[in-house]
């Protein structure tokens, strides 16, 4: 068994979870059996965390695979896929931590299931090092879909750091093949949108500071746009918990949708955190890419499995997408190149990424 296995090192380059989430969602969609060592080595708690593993066994349960070593703190597992069945499925952390990365795991296996899967995915809906879940029904969403699938996103709680106890509700269907994506137009912004958030004990004065630096922060560089940024305060049965943050979206005339996003925590003023958020925006609208940082390592795994050639263009590549090439060409025949970009109006730091992907077709369609 073992001469067929595929080895990852989860200790280079990024080093972290994500090795773990694109080798093991590759393994499961390819049918390749998997070994993972050095799980997160490069991180300060190496191994397995609760969320890791939450995702690894749903996976596991997605195709009736066998998982060994999934245990906290383990930092080797080897993995054997089985056939990917849709059905209902529950992933918990049991912690705050991120659903969204659950979703990661999780959305690429899904797409080539026999039947339609729902997702019933818990933990933390805005945590830290991972997108808020605001991020992922505003940008991601309606991105992802221009791959020719569709997915519906039901968030029944918010919840924050440090207990989670958020959940939400994924439904899809299978898709036959996914179509590549051509995102190189960025066109001019034409909206600027987000909501800024409180839940639990916090009052909504807060959302309206972080709300109001935020709009202040971008009115310096972009003077002649309506900005929309709308307070909200959770209801108390939708949230559990005390939490607070931001989500800036800025849309162009080509459709493309690029953040920046921020999350409160004790002892960090409001107006910071919004000012935070309107800077991580801007950055992301300096280098005229289509993608922002958040999107660009997200897209990669999708890119690898679509049919015919992909094509992005993004600002600096970030390890996490190097790290997200690297191990979707190890697994499959995709073939990525990265090239500057020639045009006379992008920046020096303006890339396009280019995928010849493998064109994986659902055997069960």
């Amino acid at each position: 068994m073992d001469g067929d296995r595929v080895e990852i090192d989860g200790g280079i380059m990024e080093g972290g979870g994500q090795i773990l989430r694109v080798s093991t969602a590759l393994s499961c969609l390819l049918g390749v059996p998997l070994r993972v060592r050095r799980i997160r080595a490069g991180r300060s708690q190496p191994g397995l965390r609760p969320q890791h593993l939450s995702g690894l066994e749903m996976v596991r349960d997605l195709c009736d695979g066998k998982l060994n070593g999934g245990e906290i703190g383990s930092t080797e597992i080897t993995f054997t896929p089985g056939k990917i069945k849709g059905g209902t499925h529950i992933a918990d952390t049991k912690t705050a931590g991120s659903v969204c990365l659950l979703m990661q795991v999780a959305m690429p296996c899904v797409l080539f299931a026999a039947s339609p899967s729902e997702l019933h995915l818990k933990g933390g809906t805005n945590a830290e090092m991972a997108p808020q879940i605001d991020y992922t029904v505003m940008v991601f969403k309606p991105i992802v879909e221009k791959f020719n699938f569709t997915f519906n996103c039901d968030i029944k709680r918010r919840g924050y750091y440090p207990k989670g106890g958020g959940e939400v509700v994924l439904h899809m269907s299978p898709v036959k093949e996914l179509s590549p994506i051509n995102l190189t137009e960025r066109g001019t912004v034409t909206k600027i949108y987000g909501r800024a958030f409180v839940a639990g004990a916090l009052p909504i004065k807060l959302a309206k500071d972080m709300s109001a630096a935020a709009v202040r922060c971008i009115r310096r560089e972009i003077r002649d746009l309506y900005i929309n940024i709308q307070p909200v305060r959770e209801p108390d049965d939708q949230a559990v918990g005390t939490g607070s943050g931001i989500i800036i979206v800025a849309e162009t005339s080509t459709g493309c949708l690029l953040a920046g996003s921020s999350l409160g925590k004790r002892g960090k003023n409001a107006d910071k955190v919004g000012i935070e958020a309107a800077e991580m925006l801007l950055q992301n609208l300096k280098h005229g890419g289509t993608v922002d940082d958040s999107l660009q390592d997200q897209l990669i795994i999708f890119m690898a499995l679509a049919k015919g050639v992909s094509r992005v263009k993004s600002g600096p590549i970030t390890l996490h997408t190097q790290t997200a090439i690297h191990f979707a060409e190890q697994l499959t025949k995709a073939k990525f190149t990265v090239t500057k970009s020639e045009e006379e109006n992008a920046g020096n730091d303006t890339y396009i990424i280019e995928c010849q992907g493998m064109g994986l077709i659902n055997p069960n369609l």
